[in-house]
């Protein structure tokens, strides 16, 4: 659906593309909401035991990530962060960080970090739980409704013609040349693979790992500890999925920033996207 643009002196050249459907919107606000809650809320499950192992049990000895408080020769605590045997003092962020008196004391997460702010296991908990089944019902609403609307085949799987030119679109955008004009409108290659990695890739396999440290889940399905190679790994793969929808999520704020922030943020509330016919100061008249 398009309709002509207007400026103070009558009718433009640009246009205006319906862009997002309300399931759509709906879906990605629900997910703004949820995702943010669910980190903080799982560093704070994180900081009952702050250290990763592989495997099925916890080897002390030989985690791969640790965040310790370890006491200096002078007595000052200091936070040690000990990825894959190289530590680093993180002091004030990992391992020990200061409370609202301004005190350090042990801990992995700092405060502001998590929900609670302060070490409350079971509320963590509580949080994280809630908010993952909401995450979960949220994803499946979005990939059923993506199947039936062929919106997934329609918008969101790349084509083979354009993976032949994901090489171009790379360079394109590593020198912040973006595409205007209709072109604008629709995703580009490289938001399609990163779309349906998260959406079909990336949100199951945190799911899938979530699901595989419950105790009662493994009696029910021992198949998941064996796909995962044991409950510690899923933890571990847990974590590092965690933190790769963080790096998606910065990722994907700076390019809705760089490409037309309020054009873009307008289309995600009203599901209207402006079609400036030239890419120059776009963002100067939106």
């Amino acid at each position: 659906m398009v309709k002509p643009g207007h400026t103070k002196e009558g009718k433009s050249a640009d246009r205006w593309r319906f862009r997002h459907p309300l399931w759509v919107r709906l879906a990605h606000w629900l997910n703004v909401l949820c995702l943010p809650i669910l980190l903080m809320s799982g560093f704070q499950i994180f900081n009952a035991h702050p250290a990763l192992y592989w495997g099925e049990r916890s080897d002390r000895d030989r985690p791969i990530l640790a965040m310790k408080a370890l006491r200096a020769e002078n007595g000052e605590l200091r936070g040690v962060t000990t990825l894959f045997g190289h530590s680093f003092d993180t002091t004030g962020l990992f391992g020990a960080s200061r409370n609202e008196a301004g005190a350090l004391y042990r801990r992995g997460f700092p405060e502001w970090a998590t929900l609670p702010k302060h070490q409350w296991l079971a509320m963590g908990r509580r949080w994280h739980f809630f908010f993952g089944w909401v995450f979960v019902l949220n994803g499946f609403i979005f990939a059923a409704y993506s199947l039936v609307s062929r919106h997934l085949w329609s918008d969101l799987l790349p084509k083979k013609e354009e993976i032949r030119k994901i090489g171009a679109s790379i360079r394109d955008h590593l020198r912040f040349r973006h595409p205007f004009g209709e072109e604008a409108a629709r995703y580009n290659v490289l938001q399609k693979v990163a779309y349906t990695g998260v959406v079909f890739v990336l949100a199951p396999l945190i799911v899938l790992t979530g699901l595989t440290m419950s105790p009662n889940l493994n009696a029910a399905f021992p198949w998941m500890l064996t796909l995962f190679g044991g409950r510690q790994s899923a933890r571990t793969i847990h974590f590092i999925a965690a933190f790769a929808f963080i790096g998606y999520t910065l990722l994907h704020v700076l390019m809705v920033a760089i490409t037309g922030l309020w054009n873009n943020l307008r289309s995600m509330l009203t599901g209207w996207y402006l079609i400036r016919q030239s890419g120059e100061n776009h963002e100067k008249t939106n």
